[in-house]
């Protein structure tokens, strides 16, 4: 299948650029370009695209609020951050916003072009450390003293649906572990691996890795300690 892909920053080099790249190689299609995050969410809705490489500092509407409007409309698209910034402020505001991969600009391309690939196949772009910090940043937020020590109801009773199994799957993928390493770990293959997850993202109402990731901290499966 061919992934359809809208380019969203504000330099007509970059997005010039990653058109030619993207050109070269089978099964990518660049169906669009956005100058800045308005123009990213309007494109998004005409074109339907599978993934958006989205900026994050354009004028006028930034690269995370046009993630957040893409992520909670109609669309089926999928966001990647795209950025020379990887401060883990813009790496937390783009995973909120309902992004499914974050990579930096310097990245290889063949980098690059595979993280398009992983992000329009469902999955989600997350290193272990950013894993790590990302459910750091989440515990830092519910540790005051009027957090509860109990997960939300919701997730309580959702969790409760899925089999021993699917919660040994969902307790490494809360660990940032990819679907290989979850094969290994669980001494099955990698298809198994990949089954399961797609079922807890169907049982959970998880739209990718990173709500799954929220999701296994918040019932207590892992904890920022790992």
């Amino acid at each position: 299948m061919t992934v359809r892909i809208l380019l969203a920053d504000d330099q007509p080099l970059v997005r010039s650029g990653l058109r030619v790249l993207m050109a070269d190689h089978p099964g990518l299609e660049v169906v669009g370009e956005a100058a800045d995050g308005l123009e990213a969410v309007r494109l998004t809705g005409e074109l339907r695209p599978d993934v958006v490489v989205m900026d994050i500092r354009m004028p006028g509407m930034d690269g995370i609020e046009a993630t957040r409007r893409i992520t909670s409309g109609p669309t089926t698209a999928r966001v990647l951050v795209l950025t020379t910034f990887d401060e883990d402020e813009h790496v937390y505001g783009a995973l909120r916003a309902g992004a499914s991969g974050f990579a930096v600009k310097d990245m290889a391309l063949d980098d690059i072009l595979a993280a398009v690939r992983v992000v329009a196949a469902g999955d989600a772009l997350l290193a272990p450390g950013v894993t790590r910090r990302l459910i750091a940043d989440f515990a830092a937020e519910r540790s005051g003293p009027d957090a509860s020590r109990r997960p939300p109801a919701a997730v309580e009773t959702a969790v409760e649906g899925i089999t021993e199994r699917e919660r040994e799957v969902l307790t490494l993928v809360g660990r940032g572990r990819s679907n290989a390493e979850i094969a290994q770990d669980l001494f099955i293959t990698v298809a198994t691996a990949k089954s399961h997850v797609s079922r807890l993202l169907t049982k959970l109402g998880a739209r990718d890795r990173v709500q799954l990731v929220i999701t296994a901290y918040e019932a207590g499966l892992v904890s920022p300690s790992g």
